[in-house]
């Protein structure tokens, strides 16, 4: 199915990049390996502010020497929604691949997703099943946000409100079949193009965090985002926010802008 399936099959992979060049590497030489049925681009978009460039020249030669990587040096951070529609405005391919630097591809997932995607018209978006190191499927499907479940997650140790988080992470579903996903964290979503579009993109409010939560729940007014297990990302999450003071800051600014748009 794969084979028939190419031709109309191009994917814009769209990465933002801040200083973790080697990383980007790696995901870009498994896009690279576990895609070769695939007409594609990839799309790096910098937010490394210019002072730091020069430290990482080599890694950003290396990079703009991949022949379908275009690399887009913004010279100041913008911000990982801003950046992604940076992204968007330039993607050529049907399907738009919002992709984190920590993914690493394991197998040819869109011989699956793809064909998926196109015999289901009403799906507008599909995230696979997103495994860390150990080959755990990590908890990134959620509800949709609530302040509740917030104030679980950063104010209560992770032995309270067990039912709760189970609940918030899905955790009643059978993992073993598809099923629509209200938030499902933006490290690596495959959606159409054209509907992306349509939604004009990431909402540029948001400077970092929740704005994936925001894109889902827009999604799933006007079409549907689904979970995918038939096929799996390695996905190796960093939790930044728990331990920077400053992500922090980012991750509480971006939720009450969330709660000020969607309600409690």
């Amino acid at each position: 199915m794969g084979n028939t399936f190419k031709s109309n099959a191009n994917l814009t992979f769209s990465i933002v990049a801040y200083k973790n060049y080697d990383q980007i590497i790696n995901a870009v030489y498994s896009i690279n390996k576990f895609t070769a049925d695939f007409d594609k681009e990839i799309i790096i978009v910098d937010n490394t502010e210019s002072e730091f460039l020069n430290t990482y020249s080599q890694e950003i030669d290396q990079l703009k020497a991949i022949d379908n990587v275009t690399l887009i040096q913004n010279k100041s951070n913008l911000g990982f929604g801003r950046a992604n529609n940076i992204a968007l405005k330039k993607a050529q391919g049907k399907y738009f691949v919002i992709c984190n630097p920590d993914v690493l591809l394991i197998e040819n997932s869109f011989n699956k997703i793809l064909p998926y995607m196109e015999e289901n018209p009403e799906i507008g978006a599909v995230i696979p099943k997103l495994i860390d190191q150990h080959h755990k499927i990590e908890p990134v499907y959620r509800r949709n946000l609530t302040l509740y479940d917030v104030f679980i997650r950063y104010f209560h140790p992770f032995n309270m409100f067990s039912k709760r988080r189970a609940y918030h992470t899905m955790q009643d579903k059978d993992y073993s079949k598809p099923f629509q996903v209200p938030f499902g964290q933006g490290s690596f979503i495959v959606i159409r193009t054209e509907l992306m579009k349509k939604l004009n993109g990431f909402d540029e409010r948001y400077f970092m965090y929740v704005e994936d939560a925001d894109l889902c729940r827009r999604i799933n007014q006007v079409s549907k985002l689904e979970f995918y297990p038939y096929t799996s990302v390695v996905h190796l999450w960093g939790k930044g926010s728990h331990k920077n003071s400053k992500l922090m800051k980012w991750h509480v600014q971006a939720m009450i802008k969330y709660f000020k748009k969607w309600g409690f």
